[in-house]
């Protein structure tokens, strides 16, 4: 071995191995390497501490091994001392976390053990690289991310990485929406950098935005679609649903919050029947001549309880209003007799009377029937046709069906707002689409990602022919919370059920979704424990740690015993991507590229008022 580099081993040895009890290592280190810091080869480098990383050579061999703790015992001169501690000297416990085999190639997991004696030694700005290296041969680079202890920068692969399921954790201010935006802005340039037009073509990217952060015009990328839509006016953007358009049943349930056994199956027979009359020649008389049928069925009924709720529901199909504007009952001419328990329209009786029934008001008040050109307005009809039919046949009962029914009514104007009346066009203007759901209320902010996703998933997995799609949900504990006093619990079951589905099965036909919450804990654990890899930033409260501990369960106990005091713009990153658990600082990106996710500060707003 030359002179030299004797020299350079002489510097970056910091002890030898004292200890080896099962994969617990204890490293001794010599006296003259106490100092915190190192000069080599003109690189300044961290001396020895806690949380770095020793390399432990063993013949040709380097095991790898990170520094859990240290400790002195300057007791150690008593024989009965059974710890191979020196008196005056630091003995490091080290975890080994994997080795690099002769090629210099790093592989984690313990492949041996080291021999007592062995030398340990600093890890150069080389072997550094190696042991952080997660880009295969043919790989595609995201350079997006420098180590935390040594600052060298990391990238991280494409392949490995965006082809999987992402979670992003992190309580406000911990950075979480920069390592979202820096991710998947470097993901989308350089991408397009290497083919623009195959990329575009093959992949899409639908991010849902909660607080309008992503919004604008240069975050994650310029070349973008975004909806801004708004339930409080009429101005927001519309989102149509595919080319195939029209209503199917899916939408409906989602929409109308519909229960499985009862109500789902009243809108499959109404959606049939809207099919079967709207496909006809005159759709319009097609629909009177069933509505005059049904009045000639009711008039001469004899369950007054039962008639007075039919004509409730004639009330929400007729017209409110005569052929000269002014309102109109269209019960006003008849006149119910208990002891015949049948009407009289003038001195007709209707029961078996056609001729009298032809010239009640309600019967020739149909004819001033007509669609209402709105596409839920008119299956809101179609629903109280439906249900008059079930009520006549006793297949339903008004409080099992007339909820679905009140539920679509409620949400007709907010579906209004928000959605292209014709359900028709194109979602993916750009192969980068963002959803901005910022002045949307409440309850459309569960129902709009859910009916979308559910369907350009069902889309995606039906047509599937290699090509991808990343469906990104920031604030995701908003719709994939396992808690929700708002809802009921088979619509929150069947919410969480589709996601789970997505994540669960999404990778096999290239669906992969990213989510970030800085409330994990409220998140399903179902939906956790299935990401691939995770980004995680600082996070306090204790019932989110203990649900990263059950999710993430490769994390070491010292990495996640630092989680609560990390830095803003440091994460922890673990998972299927790299082969141990690294802490990364992400790269900011410039202020015009940022999503808008910022504190306010005080000094800002008083040197704007002077």
């Amino acid at each position: 071995m030359s002179d030299i580099r004797l020299q350079k081993e002489a510097v970056l040895r910091v002890g030898e191995v004292s200890g080896v009890t099962g994969r617990r290592v204890l490293v001794t280190v010599d006296k003259d390497k106490n100092l915190s810091e190192l000069f080599y080869d003109g690189d300044l480098l961290r001396n020895i501490a806690v949380g770095s990383y020793v390399d432990i050579r063993k013949g040709f061999v380097s095991l790898i091994g990170k520094v859990d703790g240290e400790n002195a015992n300057p007791d150690s001169s008593r024989s009965e001392d059974p710890d191979p501690i020196v008196r005056g000297r630091r003995v490091l416990s080290v975890s080994l976390v994997g080795f690099i085999d002769r090629k210099g190639h790093f592989y984690g997991g313990t492949k041996e053990l080291p021999l007592v004696g062995n030398e340990a030694y600093l890890l150069t700005r080389e072997r550094v690289l190696q042991v952080h290296n997660l880009i295969a041969e043919d790989g595609i680079a995201l350079h997006i991310a420098t180590s935390e202890y040594e600052g060298y920068e990391i990238a991280l692969p494409v392949d490995g990485l965006m082809n999987s399921h992402i979670a992003i954790f992190g309580n406000t201010g911990s950075g979480k929406s920069n390592t979202l935006a820096t991710l998947f802005q470097h993901f989308v340039a350089k991408m397009r950098s290497i083919n623009a037009a195959t990329f575009n073509e093959n992949c899409r990217i639908l991010l849902f935005d909660f607080n309008g952060e992503y919004a604008h015009s240069d975050c994650i990328t310029d070349d973008k679609i975004v909806y801004n839509l708004s339930t409080r006016n009429d101005q927001g953007d519309k989102l149509p649903l595919g080319n195939a358009g029209g209503l199917d049943i899916e939408m409906l349930s989602i929409v109308s919050d519909a229960t499985e056994k009862t109500q789902k199956p009243f809108l499959r027979r109404v959606l049939t029947q809207y099919e079967r009359v709207t496909e006809g020649n005159d759709p319009t008389e097609h629909l009177r001549n069933i509505i005059r049928q049904q009045v000639s069925q009711v008039l001469q009924m004899s369950d007054k309880i039962r008639i007075d709720l039919l004509f409730d529901y004639l009330r929400q199909v007729l017209p409110e209003q005569d052929e000269n504007g002014n309102p109109i009952e269209i019960a006003s001419d008849l006149e119910w007799y208990s002891n015949s328990a049948q009407f009289k329209s003038g001195q007709d009786w209707l029961r078996g009377n056609q001729g009298a029934i032809f010239n009640t008001i309600v019967y020739q008040h149909v004819a001033r029937f007509s669609f209402a050109n709105d596409i839920i307005a008119d299956f809101i009809t179609f629903s109280y046709v439906q249900l008059i039919y079930d009520v006549l046949a006793n297949r339903a009962q008004n409080e099992h069906i007339a909820p679905v029914i009140n539920k679509l009514r409620s949400k007709q104007k907010d579906i209004r707002k928000v959605f292209d009346p014709a359900f028709q066009g194109e979602l993916f203007g750009s192969n980068v689409v963002v959803v901005n759901l910022n002045d949307v209320n409440l309850e459309m902010k569960k129902t709009i990602p859910l009916l979308l996703c559910r369907r350009i998933y069902q889309e995606h997995k039906t047509s599937f022919q290699g090509k991808t799609l990343n469906i990104v949900i920031d604030e995701a504990h908003n719709i994939l919370s396992t808690d929700s006093s708002r809802e009921t619990e088979s619509w929150k079951d069947y919410r969480l059920e589709t996601f789970e589905e997505i994540i669960k099965e999404g990778r096999k036909f290239g669906v992969f979704v990213t989510i970030a919450s800085q409330r994990p804990n409220d998140i399903s654990p179902t939906i956790t424990s299935q990401a691939h890899n995770y980004f995680i930033h600082r996070l306090i409260n204790q019932k989110d740690l203990q649900s990263i501990a059950s999710a993430v369960s490769y994390i070491d106990k010292l990495t996640e015993e630092s989680i609560p005091t990390l830095p803003t713009g440091t994460c922890i990153f673990s998972g299927m991507a790299g082969q141990m658990p690294l802490k990364l600082n992400i790269k900011a990106l410039e202020h015009s590229l940022q999503p808008k996710s910022n504190t306010l500060r005080f000094a800002s707003l008083l040197a704007g008022n002077n």
